[in-house]
Formats: structure tokens, sequence, C-alpha cells
């Protein structure tokens, strides 16, 4: 009996073709294969919001391959992933190819293993329709939000600008850290330090408490009154800057300091829970600088060889399987000392999280990154995952803490110390450790063997200053972080909402950092205040309880949004029905007519317009001193020189920067690129090598969205890329890949 078995990508049917016999034919429908219209709304909110699916342009090839392939097996099955969206898409191909969805066989496996898709085929189900039917309800909620506000944005703001339930939350998420970081007032205070003399090495102590009240020295004019009544000079001490160009003033001074007390706590620290797609997202982003799509489609690959299993889940779930797996492993590996003595067992926080039943972690623990073969971007994500699923079945580290104390001679009032931690037992931090997005702190030192009542000499004070910081702006996995702990979105939905913000041109990525653009200042001021219920977070988490509600059978997807609409048409409304513009002033009148100048905005970026165009068409770029003197050199560089196609050169600007043109323009059509100087120093450092596929061209220096890298210059014939060296791109660029 031949078994036609559809899957999303042909890389998963590969993999599945190693596991299953002859009888079974691997194909791949390329994701989904309907969606609604692409230029309309495709909703029919008047007849129970039915949805108008159509198969797309691009599938039409498929569906009919798949259609022929249909009707020549004696089976179909479904074998799409086993969440909301793979449901989904298992229902419109049995939709598309003439299928009965209520006895068309379903199989679903978290991981493409020969034991896990065995029982899948011999334990096939039906396709969910409460699973399909929470899917409609996000895709067709989502479609009403962008196709009914985003007019209205370009009607009142602009053309091009875009609305959407959770792209619009994320950019409102980063507009208002943005208004805390410009609103943040820096507050001053100094912090005083001692060098004390042990013996060839050097302990720097901290003045901590005063008369037993902590220390709080807000100006140096403070330190100066308390160090100078023991006799520290702090007019003649040298001064300097620091790395953040803060103030630091130090000299000799000698005085003795007695230990008065040592403390020590003995404290244990627990491994992380094994990965959840939100989990991986942020963790890649921190220890392999990997964006969140990155992370995703690096994640893809590896479950759709067999290596991981499935990426887009909520659960910390592992099988007891795979922990005695883990716990074999670690005691052959590590000793029976890393193992504790009772399994470890993850329990999920969200109370929503029921999109999959286990964590992501590997296929065959026994397969260690230095047993694989992978390589690149690969075997780092798939290291990542391993060592996490494996450190979160060890034993606690045990951590020593230990403070000295010290009283100074000349200031028995005063209390310094000195801080040190010791790993006493490593547990699972021999393997892993987990990095935050906290900024680094100075850390505990490595203390000096000392017992109490020892005296040791300074040998120099130090006093630093510094400055309170304002909330940091967001990274990628910061604002993952922030956008699941306010039930926003969901683990599948983070890297295209990121992805969407950025293209949108609402949020630029600056050394890693998410920073709004103006434009996003001005479309979230008028949501919040046109559509305030959409843009609220309880709002959007409380539409995935809605959702899940949906998925286990117990709300109506059709009430859920009927009830949402009702709310929802006459806020549309009322943002329809007024016909003003929103505009923010410059506070001066057009030189011309003078009407208010007025902020503009265009592809190109926002400069100065008249207010009473199109009547008046005056126009002007906002001052940027930088840009114009950078202008300038490349007028002086440049223009007056002979042209190729005629003419001379000028230098215009546009979207993508400054470029060359002819002055003979509009006849002579020419243009030249202007290469960006950060581009240009990375091609003289790395550009010209041979490429090493096609072995006739040479690798330059290319730049793209994501970043600068590597390309041959007998493109398109060799499509050869690499990467710059991480280190000297992420200094020199500030990128992001």
């Amino acid at each position: 009996m031949k078994s036609l078995v559809i899957v999303e990508s042909p890389a998963k049917a590969r993999t599945i073709e190693k596991f299953l016999d002859s009888s079974y034919i691997l194909k791949a429908s390329m994701g989904h294969i309907r969606d609604l219209p692409e230029k309309s709304l495709g909703v029919d909110v008047e007849n129970g919001f039915e949805p108008e699916y159509e198969v797309t342009a691009d599938k039409k090839k498929t569906v009919s391959e798949l259609k022929k392939l249909a009707k020549s097996a004696d089976r179909v099955i479904i074998a799409t992933d086993e969440d909301r969206e793979g449901e989904a898409i298992g229902w419109h191909l049995c939709k598309a190819l003439g299928l009965d969805e209520k006895t068309t066989p379903r199989i679903t496996f978290h991981e493409i293993t020969k034991k896990a898709l065995l029982h899948a085929v011999e334990n096939p189900r039906r396709i969910n329709l409460d699973l399909v039917d929470a899917q409609q309800s996000r895709r067709v909620l989502d479609r009403i939000v962008g196709f009914k506000v985003s007019p209205v944005l370009w009607k009142r703001i602009r053309p091009g600008l875009s609305a959407g339930r959770v792209q619009s939350v994320a950019v409102r998420l980063i507009v208002e850290r943005e208004r805390e970081i410009r609103a943040f007032v820096p507050e001053e205070s100094w912090r005083v330090y001692a060098d004390l003399e042990h013996g060839s090495d050097t302990l720097r102590v901290e003045l901590a408490r005063i008369a037993d009240k902590k220390a709080a020295l807000a100006k140096y004019e403070d330190v100066h009154a308390k160090l100078s009544a023991i006799g520290w000079d702090a007019d003649a001490a040298k001064e300097s800057l620091d790395k953040n160009g803060w103030k630091e003033r130090s000299s000799i001074f000698r005085t003795s300091f007695a230990l008065r007390s040592i403390v020590e706590r003995p404290s244990k620290r627990s491994p992380g829970m094994p990965f959840t797609t939100s989990l991986l997202q942020q963790e890649a982003s921190r220890k392999l600088g990997f964006s969140v799509s990155q992370t995703m489609s690096v994640a893809q690959i590896l479950y759709q060889n067999g290596h991981i299993t499935y990426m887009r889940t909520d659960s910390v779930n592992l099988s007891a399987e795979i922990i005695a797996a883990c716990r074999k492993y670690i005691e052959r590996e590590y000793g029976a000392a890393f193992v504790p003595k009772t399994a470890r067992v993850y329990k999920t926080k969200q109370a929503n999280a029921q999109e999959a039943h286990e964590a992501i972690r590997p296929t065959d623990v026994e397969l260690s990154p230095d047993k694989i073969n992978l390589d690149g971007n690969e075997l780092r994500l798939y290291r990542l995952i391993w060592e996490r699923t494996v450190a979160c079945q060890m034993a606690d580290a045990e951590i020593k803490t230990t403070t000295y104390s010290f009283i100074p001679s000349a200031w028995s009032e005063s209390e310094w110390t000195a801080k040190g931690e010791v790993i006493a037992f490593a547990g699972f931090m021999q393997l892993y450790i987990e990095w935050t997005d906290d900024e680094e702190g100075e850390g505990g030192s490595v203390l000096p063997a000392m017992e109490e009542g020892e005296t040791i000499d300074s040998k120099k004070f130090l006093a630093k200053q510094s400055w309170s910081r304002p909330p940091a702006r967001y990274t990628e996995a910061m604002l993952v972080k922030k956008l699941e702990s306010e039930g926003i979105g969901r683990p599948s939905t983070y890297a295209p909402t990121i992805a969407t913000i950025v293209d949108r041109g609402y949020v630029e990525k600056i050394e890693k950092r998410l920073h709004p653009t103006d434009i996003a200042f001005l479309v979230n001021d008028f949501l919040e205040g046109a559509f305030a219920r959409i843009m609220d977070y309880k709002f959007t988490a409380n539409i995935e309880q809605e959702l899940d509600a949906i998925a286990t059978g117990d709300v109506k997807w059709r009430e859920m949004l009927s009830k949402f609409y009702t709310d929802f048409a006459p806020a549309l409304d009322a943002a329809m029905s007024d016909k003003s513009r929103i505009v923010e002033e410059v506070g001066k009148a057009c030189p011309k007519c003078a009407a208010p100048l007025v902020f503009k905005y265009s592809k190109s970026g926002k400069f100065i317009g008249c207010s009473a165009y199109p009547e008046c068409k005056h126009i002007e770029n906002i001052a940027d001193p930088e840009r114009d003197a950078y202008l300038a050199k490349l007028r002086e560089k440049y223009e007056g020189k002979e042209c190729p196609a005629g003419g001379t050169m000028v230098v215009k600007t546009g979207r993508f920067g400054p470029f060359l043109a002819s002055s003979l323009y509009p006849e002579v059509k020419w243009i030249g690129k202007i290469e960006n100087p950060k581009i240009q120093a990375l091609e003289e450092k790395y550009g010209g090598v041979p490429c090493g596929v096609c072995k006739d061209g040479n690798m330059h220096v290319k730049s793209s969205r994501r970043g600068p890298f590597l390309a041959c210059s007998n493109y398109p014939e060799c499509k050869n890329t690499g990467n710059l060296p991480r280190a000297k791109k992420a200094e020199e660029m500030g990128d992001d890949e």
C-alpha cells in the first residue's frame, strides 16, 4: 500500500525518508499553501468573519503536483509540525487537495527519530479542528487590525505606514523605554577605596559604613569632608578620568587597617531550566550574538535534520528517557558527585503554555558537540542546546562568599570591606553558565588568606565618581523577555515581529540595541489615543488567553472575533471620520508663504515641509552638523570631476544615503555608488582574498541590512559568501550579525 506523507519542507522530508520504507512517498508543501488574499481584507465581517482563502500564486504548481500524487496514493498522511500553525497547514492541505479532514490520518512527533516516527505512524489521529480554529482566529484578527488600522495611518500621518496587533505594542514598549531614557536625570555619587599591601599582593577595600550607617557620598565635597579628617589630602589627589569619562582622584596615603571580622556564607546555585523557544532566543542572542530570526532559522535546520526536538515550544518538560540518559552521561563523564540524588523535573510557570510536550533538547544526548557532524552556526547552536540540556540535570554548584571587614586606625568609626567568591564545588557550572542582560558589575575578587586581628597597611586611597544610569535600551533578547513576561504574542511570533518593526522603519538596530525612529513616536502616540484598547498590554495578553481557550474548545472562535469587533468598530469609525492630519510643528513660519512649518516623513527620512502643501511646496533639511560636514567632504572629493556617462559628478542624497549623479540629469541618468567609509576600511583589511569555491574570483566586503559580509566577485555565477571575523565586525560596525 502506497502512502503519501506530506510535510512542510524538503529537508524534513529527506530526514524522514531515512526511517520509513519505500511504501511511503515523502513530499513537501513548502510551508503554507493557502492564505488570505494579499491585496484585500479577505474576511467577510458581516457573515460570521468567514475567511476567503486562496492558494497563493507561488504554491499553485505545488498543489497541482500534490493533487496528482494524492489520487495515485492509497492514503494520504498529514505530517506537519505539531503546533497550531502546523495543524492549520494540515487542514489547508486537506481543503486544497479535496481530502476529508475528519478521516485523513494526521501524525505528530516531537523529534525526527526512527522511534518517534514509527510510533506516530502506528498511532495516527485526526486534524484537531479546535487548534485550527485558534490559528484561524489569530490570522483573521491580525488581518482585521492590519488592514483596518493601517489605512487610518496613511490618511492621518503618511502613506506606507502599517499597524499590527503585536507589532504596534512591541513598538510601544521600545518608545516608552526611549522616553524613560530621555527623561532620566542622572544622580552623582562617589565611592572610596583603599589599596592595602598584603605581601606582594594588593587588596582593594571599599568604604562601606560610617558610624554604623551606609556610606553615602553624593559629591566630592563629601569625600573631602570625611577623609580630610583622617589626614588624606583630598585636594592634592591626582585627578584622572576612567573608561566612562568619570572622575577619579587618587594619592598615596598610609595608615594601618585591622581585619575585624571574616564572614563566610555558603550558598548554592541551581542550573537553569531547559530551553523553551523564548529562552533559546534570549541565550543565543547573549552568548552567540544571534538575532532572534537567525536563532529560529538555524534551529529549524537542526530540527529538520533530526538533531534536536521541535523548536517552537513553551514547555520545559523533559521525558523520563532523556533525563535518565543525561544522568547516565553525567556520571560517566563527570563522576557520581555531579549527579543530583533525585532527577530534576521542571514545570512551566506560564498558565497558557501548551504548544508542545517537551523542551528543546538534543535527540541523542550521547551525540555531544564533539561527536556530531556539524559545523558553523549549526554546531554553535547545537552546543548551546546540548550543554543546557545536560547541565539542567547536574548537581547544584556550591559557592562560598567571604567578606573581610577592616577598621583603619586613623578612623575607627568607618568600616571597609572586601568580598570574594570561591566555587567550592562546580556542579553544573563545570559545563554551563547562564548569561543575563544585567550590566557587568565589578564582581568579587580573590581574597588572600588572613586571620582576624591581622593588620596591614594602605598604600593609596582612591575616590571614584559615579553617575546613576538610565534604563538600558532593549536588545532583541531583552525585548523577547519583556514580551513574554507581558504575555504578548507567542514564541513563534517574536522573530517575525522584530523583523517587521525593523523593516517598516519603526526601529533601528544600533550596536545591538533597538532604537525607535522619529516616526515611531508619532505613530505610537496616535494609536494610543485612537486605539487605546488594542495598544493595551493586558488586552494583547488576554487575546492570547482567548486563543488558548479556543484551542481547547472552551470558546468559539467566531464569538471571540465578534466580541472584539463590537468594541473595535466604533474606535475605527471615529479615527476614519477625523480628516485632520497628525503633524508636529517645527515652531517657525514658512519663508515662502508664512504658513507653519511641520516635520514630515518620507522613505528617505525626516524633513521639514510647509503645512500649506500642495499649494506651497517649500521643503528643507533638518539641521545635522555631522551629516552636513560629511556631505561637504564628499562634495570636495567628487564634485567637478568628469562623469563616465557625460557631464561632471555631483553628490546627491537618497533613501540609502549619499550617491553620485551626473550634472546633466535627467538627460544622463548615470548613478555612482559612494561606499560607506566603514565598509571601505573593512575591505582594506579583509577583502581581496581568493574565493575558495570558484577559485577565480576574490572575496570582497559587501553590506546588507544584517551588516557587512564577504561575497565572491563572480556573483551571480558564484554565490559563495562568508562572515567577517565576529570580534572585528562588532568592534568596527556595531552590527547585530
